[in-house]
């Protein structure tokens, strides 16, 4: 079995909502997926982003990502249960490392 390498400038980006941009890195074949997020400084997701139909992991990498709750800075890591849902935003920018184990 070989490993799967992608980078971030390789992974194009897609544009969720004005100024959140997601980057695909791998998506495994049970729709296991690795993402960069990139939120803009003062962006936010329109509604609610549920996590259906598993869990989401989310590693911020740069910024202070806020979950419309809470504020996170750089090295913090959070685990979203199966039917979790947050509102993803920032008021400084950030960049997000985000895996969906169950798709």
């Amino acid at each position: 079995m070989e490993f799967e390498t992608a980078t971030l400038t390789g992974a194009p980006a897609r544009e969720l909502f004005p100024g959140i941009r997601l980057r695909p890195l791998w998506t495994g074949s049970n729709g296991a997926s690795a993402n960069v997020v990139e939120i803009d400084p003062g962006a936010c997701w329109e509604g609610k982003d549920v996590h259906e139909p598993g869990p989401e992991e989310v590693y911020v990498v740069s910024g202070t990502f806020n979950d419309g709750f809470n504020d996170y800075p750089a090295g913090s890591f959070i685990h979203a249960p199966a039917g979790s849902w947050h509102i993803p935003q920032s008021t400084t920018g950030c960049v997000l490392f985000v895996f969906y184990p169950e798709g």
